[in-house]
C-alpha cells in the first residue's frame, strides 16, 4: 500500500470542509481537571482566549497545563472526539492516536496495548504490560482491564515513553491515562440509546448533582451492551465473539473548601461473552523440493494432517475465504468467558498553601474464567471443561502520595511521592486432552512417516490399518521401516498413545504474591523565563513469591511416550514428534509433576529516571530534548512447559519454579521535539529512539507459551541465533541493548473555521530486533522457533500509521439547532501478527474509517446521529497463530533448514483472531 498516496488522498477529501464554513473559530477546550478535579486557572485561561482552538489541557505531569506546553510526547483525546469516534474503551482510542494500537487474543481479558511498536502479548498472566494503563489515577495490573466500557469519559492521555517519576506504577514503553466525568454540584445528566446490526443494542446513561449544596455531590453511570457475536459456528449454530456486559460506577465528591476534596468511586464490570473463535487462514503443506538447497519451498497438493483431521470427522469452514468468518467448535465444550471487575477508590486533594497533597487508596478485584474449547476446531483435540476449576484472578491493593508545590518566586516546581502496591494473583487451569487427542496424536506420527493414507485406520490402535494390503506388507510393517530399528518399541508407544483420551491436568494452581514500593521526584526548574530544566528520579523495589502445585490424570505419557524419544533422530520426523512429545508429556506425567508443588522468590530493584531540557524561543514554539531510563520487573512464565519435558529421565528433570523465571526489562529513551500552537493550528514534532535491553517477549508456539528476555551478545554468535538449534548461540560475554524502537511523530490541528476541526498524526516507528539475539540476560540460546526475529521489525509493529479525522457542527438557522458531520482513519502499513514472524501471520497493509452525522437540538438537549465503524468493512487480522497441537512447521523453516533440519515438511496449520467487521446504527442522545 502505497502511504503517501493514501495521505495525500485523505488530505484532499478533509481539505472540502473548511470552505463550508465562514465564521472564525474559537477555542476548542476540555475541562481541564487534576486527577479529576477541575482546575480554575486552566479554564480561566481558555476563557480569556490563551488558549488555541486545538489546545487541551492536560494533567500528564500532575499539573494542569496546555498539552503545547508540555515537554514530553504526548496524545490526547477529549470527550467530543472519543463520542465522535464511537470509542467506549481504549481500543477505540487507537483509531485518533498513530503511536498506539490495541489487540486481543484468546479472550477480551487477553489485551494487549503498544506505544511505538512495543508491548507486551496479553495471553501469559504471569507478564505485566510494558504500557500501563491508569483509570482515574488508579493502575489497572492488566490492559484487559481497561477494554470495559467505562461509561463517560473526559479524556484520555497516550503518553509515550517511559514513564516512572510522576505517578505510582513505573512502566517501560509508555501510559494510557484515563478520567472519567467526576460529580457535579449542578444537577445534570445524560442518556443514550442505540441500535445497530448484529442486533446491537447500548444504553448508558448517567445523573449527577448536589445532595448538600456546594458540599456534597454524586454521579451515578450506568452502560448495557448486548450484541451479537462475528463469527457463526457452523456445528452448533451459534454465534461467537459477541458482547453481553453491562457496568455501573458510583461516585461521591465532598468539598467542604476549594482547598479540601475527597472523591470516592466505585465500580462494577460484568462480561459474560462467548469469546474468541479463531478462522482457518492456512492449510497447506509446505515441502522442501531440492534437500540440501536453502531458499526453496513447494505447496503440496494436500496437507497430511488436514486429511488426518478430516478422517478424524473435522470440518474447516473458512478454508478458502477466512473472511467468511464461519468456525466450528466440538459439541459439547461450554465456553464460561464470564469477566468480573470491581472495586473501589478514594482520593483525597488538600491544598495547604505552599504545598499540595494527593492520596490515592484502591482496591480490586478482577476475576476470568476460562472453559472453552482451545483447538478451534470441532475435533475434540484440547479444553478446558466448565467446571470453576479455570480461571485468573487478580487482587490489587494500591496506595500512592503525591506532595507538589513552588518554591523560589515560582522558579522551581517539584513533587515528591511514593508508591506502594500489593497483588495475589491466583491462575487456575485444567487443560485437558480430548476424546479425539489420542487418535489424532498416533494417526500424525504415522502420517509423517509415511504420507500414505491407507496405512492409516484411527479407529485401529496405534492408527495402523488392518487391511492394507501390500505384497507381503503389513501396515505395521510399512510404518514401522521409517522407524528403523526401534520399529517394535515404537509401533507400541503408538498404540498406548491413541488410548489418549479426557486426560489432562485436573486442577494446576499457580499463586503468586507481587508487593512494590517506590519513590519517586519530578521537578521542574526555570533557569529563565523562556528556558526550564527537568529532573526527575525513582527507585522501585518489586518482590514476587510463587508457589505452585498440579493435578494431573493423565498416566500414558512418560513410560509409553518416552519411547518416541528415538525418533527425535530422524530428521524427517523430528519437529513432528517433539511436537507430540512436548505436548503430550510436558507436564504431564503422573511421575513427574502430579501432586506435586514448587515455589519461588525473586527481588527486583531500580533506579530510573529522566531529564528534559525546554526552550521557548517565542511564546507559541517550545523545543525540547530529553532522556528517560524504563524499568519493568521480571516475573514467572506461568505456563509448566519451562518445567522441562516429562519423556526425559526423571534424573534430569528437576521441577523447579526458579524455571519459570525471567528477567526485568530495561530502557534508556532519548527524544527531541518541537511543538507550535496558535489559535487556528497545532503541530508537534517529535523524533525519538528507544533502546530495550531484556525485552519480555511472550510467544505461543501451537503447544504452549514460550518467554524469553531479548537481549544482543556483544561478542557475535556466528548466526547460532538463527538456525534451528536450541544448544547453539550461547553469549559468553556482555548481553546488550535487545529491541530498538526509533522513528518520528508529526502531529497537526487546523481550525480555520468556527466549527471545523481537522487533525492529522503520522507515526513512523522502526521497531527491530538486534542481532545476535540470545534469551536471557545469562546469554541463554533463543529458542529456535525464533529464528525469524534477528534483524526483523518486531511483531505487530507497523512502521507507518497515519491518523486523520474531521468534524464540522453548522448552525441550523438562529433556533439553536446543529449538525454533525464526522470522519476519521486510520492507515497502517504491512506488519506481522505473530511474536516468531512467521510468513503465514503477515498482515497487509489497511484503512479503517469511521464515520457519523447527526442532528442536535439546543444545548444538546436532543440528538440523533447515524454512525458506522470501518465503514469500507475492511478485512483484517489482530493476531494470527499455530493452530494448537494441528502440525508443525512453517513455510520458512522449510526455506531455511529444509530435510537436513528435520523441516523437509512445514504442516502446520494457521488460525487467526479477526478484526471487527463493519458495524452502524443509529444513536438517541439527551442531556440535561
Amino acid at each position: 500500500m502505497r502511504i503517501t498516496a493514501t495521505l495525500l488522498s485523505t488530505v484532499a477529501c478533509l481539505a472540502a470542509y473548511p470552505a463550508l464554513a465562514q465564521e472564525q473559530t474559537s477555542p476548542v477546550t476540555t475541562n481541564a481537571a487534576v486527577d479529576g478535579q477541575t482546575n480554575t486557572a486552566a479554564a480561566q485561561s481558555s476563557s480569556t482566549g490563551e488558549l488555541g482552538a486545538g489546545d487541551i489541557v492536560v494533567t500528564a505531569t500532575r499539573r494542569a497545563e496546555r498539552l503545547a506546553d508540555v515537554p514530553i510526547s504526548i496524545n490526547a483525546v477529549n470527550q467530543e472526539s472519543l463520542q465522535n469516534s464511537g470509542a467506549t474503551d481504549i481500543r477505540g482510542v487507537a483509531q485518533l492516536a498513530p503511536s498506539l494500537s490495541v489487540s486481543s487474543t484468546g479472550s477480551e481479558a487477553n489485551a494487549s496495548a503498544r506505544i511505538r511498536g512495543i508491548g507486551t502479548v496479553g495471553d501469559n498472566p504471569g507478564l505485566e504490560s510494558s504500557v500501563v494503563t491508569f483509570i482515574d489515577g488508579v493502575y489497572r495490573s492488566r490492559t484487559g482491564s481497561g477494554l470495559n466500557d467505562i461509561g463517560e469519559i473526559e479524556r484520555v492521555e497516550v503518553l509515550r515513553g517511559p514513564q516512572g517519576t510522576l505517578s505510582g506504577r513505573n512502566s517501560s514503553a509508555g501510559a494510557i491515562n484515563i478520567y472519567t466525568k467526576a460529580p457535579s454540584f449542578d444537577f445534570g445528566g445524560y442518556g443514550e440509546a442505540t441500535y445497530g446490526n448484529y442486533d446491537n443494542i447500548r444504553v448508558a446513561g448517567a445523573l449527577t448533582g448536589p445532595i448538600i449544596k456546594d458540599l456534597l455531590a454524586f454521579r451515578v453511570d450506568g452502560v448495557y451492551a448486548k450484541r451479537d457475536g462475528f463469527y457463526r459456528d457452523v456445528i452448533n449454530n451459534t454465534d461467537f465473539n459477541d458482547r453481553n456486559r453491562y457496568f455501573v460506577r458510583g461516585q461521591l465528591l465532598l468539598e467542604p473548601s476549594s482547598d479540601f476534596s475527597i472523591r470516592l468511586i466505585g465500580d462494577y464490570t460484568r462480561r459474560d461473552e462467548k469469546c474468541c473463535g479463531a478462522v482457518y487462514i492456512d492449510l497447506r503443506e509446505k515441502t522442501d523440493p531440492t534437500p540440501g538447497v536453502a531458499g526453496d519451498f513447494a505447496i503440496a497438493p494436500a496437507n497430511r494432517i488436514v486429511d488426518v483431521m478430516t478422517s478424524l470427522g473435522a470440518v474447516f469452514p473458512s478454508a478458502g475465504d477466512q473472511y467468511n468468518r464461519r468456525i466450528a467448535q466440538t459439541r459439547g465444550r461450554a465456553y464460561s468467558n464470564i469477566t468480573k471487575d470491581y472495586g473501589g477508590s478514594a482520593q483525597i486533594d488538600w491544598n495547604f498553601g505552599g504545598a499540595a497533597l494527593t492520596s490515592i487508596t484502591a482496591y480490586r478485584e478482577y476475576k476470568s474464567a476460562g472453559a472453552g474449547d482451545f483447538d478451534y476446531g470441532n475435533l475434540d483435540l484440547v479444553y478446558r471443561p466448565n467446571d470453576g476449576n479455570a480461571f485468573r484472578r487478580f487482587r490489587t491493593f494500591t496506595q500512592e502520595l503525591r506532595l507538589n508545590g513552588e518554591a523560589f518566586g515560582d522558579r522551581l516546581n517539584w513533587l515528591v511521592g511514593g508508591f506502594y502496591s500489593n497483588e495475589k494473583l491466583r491462575v487456575s487451569d485444567n487443560l485437558r486432552f480430548g476424546t479425539d487427542y489420542g487418535r489424532f496424536a498416533a494417526c500424525r506420527v504415522v502420517a509423517s512417516a509415511n504420507p500414505n493414507a491407507a496405512l492409516r485406520n484411527p479407529a485401529a490402535p496405534g492408527c495402523l490399518s488392518t487391511g492394507f494390503v501390500a505384497p507381503g506388507v503389513t501396515a505395521r510393517a510399512a510404518v514401522g521401516s521409517s522407524f528403523g530399528t526401534a520399529a517394535g518399541t515404537i509401533l507400541g508407544a503408538l498404540d498406548r498413545l491413541s488410548t489418549i483420551s479426557d486426560l489432562g491436568s485436573r486442577r494446576d494452581i499457580y499463586d503468586q504474591k507481587s508487593e512494590s514500593y517506590a519513590f519517586f521526584t519530578h521537578n521542574v526548574l526555570k533557569i529563565t523565563d523562556t528556558l526550564s530544566l527537568t529532573g526527575g528520579l525513582r527507585w522501585t523495589k518489586e518482590m514476587k513469591d510463587l508457589n505452585a502445585s498440579f493435578t494431573n490424570d493423565n498416566t500414558v505419557c512418560a513410560q509409553q511416550l518416552g519411547n518416541l524419544a528415538p525418533l527425535l533422530a530422524n530428521p524427517a520426523l523430528a519437529s513432528t514428534v517433539a511436537g507430540i512429545l512436548t505436548l503430550s508429556c510436558t507436564g504431564n506425567s503422573s511421575s513427574t509433576l502430579n501432586g506435586k508443588s514448587i515455589s519461588d522468590k525473586l527481588n527486583n530493584d531500580e533506579f530510573t529516571g529522566t531529564a528534559v531540557l525546554s526552550w521557548k524561543p517565542v511564546d507559541r514554539v517550545m523545543t525540547y530534548a530529553s532522556y528517560s531510563r524504563g524499568f519493568k520487573a521480571g516475573g514467572y512464565n506461568l505456563d509448566r512447559s519451562d518445567l522441562g519435558p516429562a519423556f526425559l529421565p526423571a534424573t534430569t528433570l528437576a521441577p523447579n519454579a526458579s524455571a519459570l523465571r525471567f528477567d526485568p526489562e530495561t530502557v534508556n529513551a532519548y527524544e527531541v521535539g518541537l511543538k507550535y500552537s496558535s489559535r487556528q493550528f497545532t503541530f508537534n514534532l517529535a523524533g525519538f529512539r528507544s533502546d530495550f535491553t531484556n525485552f519480555q517477549l511472550n510467544t505461543f508456539n501451537g503447544t504452549n507459551f514460550i518467554v524469553q528476555n531479548l537481549g544482543s551478545c556483544k561478542a557475535g554468535l556466528n548466526g547460532g541465533d538463527t538456525d534451528n538449534s536450541a544448544t547453539t548461540g550461547r553469549c559468553a560475554g556482555d548481553v546488550g541493548t535487545g529491541v530498538r524502537s526509533q522513528g518520528v511523530e508529526v502531529e497537526a490541528g487546523f481550525y480555520p473555521a468556527r466549527q471545523v476541526a481537522i487533525t492529522m498524526g503520522y507515526t513512523f516507528a522502526d521497531t527491530k530486533v538486534r542481532r545476535n539475539i540470545v534469551g536471557s540476560a545469562s546469554g541463554e540460546p533463543l529458542d529456535p522457533a525464533l529464528f525469524l526475529l534477528p534483524g526483523a521489525q518486531m511483531p505487530l509493529a507497523p512502521r507507518n500509521v497515519i491518523t486523520t479525522s474531521a468534524s464540522w457542527t453548522p448552525d441550523i438557522g438562529s433556533n439553536g439547532m446543529s449538525a454533525l458531520f464526522y470522519v476519521d482513519q486510520r492507515t497502517s502499513s504491512d506488519y506481522n501478527t505473530g511474536s516468531d514472524n512467521f510468513i503465514e501471520k503477515e498482515q497487509d497493509g489497511f484503512t479503517t474509517v469511521n464515520a457519523r452525522i447527526g442532528l442536535r437540538g439546543r444545548d444538546d438537549l436532543w440528538a440523533i446521529e447515524v454512525f458506522a465503524q470501518n465503514l469500507l468493512n475492511k478485512n483484517f487480522q489482530q493476531v494470527a497463530f499455530n493452530a494448537p497441537f494441528q502440525g508443525a512447521g512453517s513455510q520458512a523453516q522449510v526455506q531455511a533448514f529444509g530435510s537436513t533440519g528435520g523441516f523437509a515438511v512445514g504442516n502446520q496449520i494457521f488460525t487467526s483472531y479477526l478484526g471487527e467487521p463493519r458495524t452502524y446504527g443509529l444513536t438517541l442522545r439527551t442531556r440535561f
